[in-house]
């Protein structure tokens, strides 16, 4: 498995499984069966709701724990919450998790944040990240951090690479892991001329040709689903590399435009959700 090395040392791989509307049982099967064909990257969150599936998940498939870079997320109504990093931990059946954002730049996020710091210095996160943090809100946390992040969780893909943001992150060493990285299943990207082109020349699927493309930007990259075919694809795209050229021929694709477009009355209506987690 590739990795990356994160600005404060620890090693990360560069493709994992995410459980991003995986119901529980589909989470459980998905990450057993990931981790047992290779994969080493697990990613879930509170606002999920089956963090005690994935924990099950790793349990069942017979990895070692200590090889598993396990990542979650606070939901921001357990900013606030002096327990929520301890809860997490117990539905997860785990003593620390490799990876700990806070979700979203919503409620009180700098509590969320400094929950993330103090997890740090504790040991229950070996490393952590924000999520959706963009333009004002990494500025402004830029600011406020006593701990710079290692990671931030944003959506990226050949149409939207996230040049401003990557010039923040590129100053602090702090990673990109990609979400809706298949372009939010937009057929307009998967059928561009370039990674068809590219599809026949190295005998991969178009999906294969984008994942390696953000592998080979530097970022992580966590697609989801609980068709195993699919998830044992996925993860076929480490046995080639993309030239100089043909990444300079997929950045022409940048239009600077993303899929999904949050609004602040979202983030106020995130800060009052609280999920229903599920029972031990």
């Amino acid at each position: 498995m590739e990795t990356i090395t994160l600005n404060n040392g620890l090693q990360c791989p560069v493709i994992g499984i995410g459980t991003y509307m995986l119901a529980p049982k589909d989470a459980q099967n998905s990450v057993t069966e990931a981790l047992r064909m290779g994969y080493s990257l697990v990613d879930t969150a509170n606002a999920y709701v089956n963090e005690r599936a994935v924990g099950r998940g790793i349990r069942e498939s017979g990895v070692d724990r200590k090889q598993v870079f396990l990542s979650t997320k606070l939901w921001p109504s357990e900013y606030e919450n002096p327990n929520a990093v301890d809860e997490t931990l117990e539905r997860l059946g785990v003593d620390y998790v490799d990876l700990l954002y806070i979700h979203q730049p919503a409620g009180n996020w700098l509590a969320g944040y400094r929950q993330l710091e103090k997890a740090y210095r504790e040991g229950k996160a070996k490393s952590i990240g924000i999520s959706n943090f963009e333009g004002k809100y990494i500025a402004e946390l830029e600011t406020k951090w006593e701990i710079a992040p290692q990671f931030i969780q944003v959506e990226a893909h050949p149409y939207f690479t996230q040049k401003e943001l990557r010039v923040t992150l590129d100053k602090y060493g702090i990673k990109l892991m990609s979400w809706y990285p298949l372009g939010h299943g937009d057929k307009s990207l998967m059928e561009e001329p370039v990674f068809v082109k590219l599809g026949k020349k190295y005998g991969k699927t178009t999906a294969q040709i984008i994942l390696r493309w953000h592998t080979q930007m530097g970022f992580v990259v966590i697609p989801g689903s609980k068709n195993v075919d699919h998830i044992k694809d996925n993860l076929d795209i480490l046995d080639f590399a993309l030239t100089e050229d043909e990444m300079a021929r997929i950045a022409l694709l940048d239009k600077g435009e993303r899929y999904y477009h949050r609004t602040d009355e979202q983030l106020v209506q995130f800060a009052a959700w609280r999920p229903e987690f599920e029972k031990a």
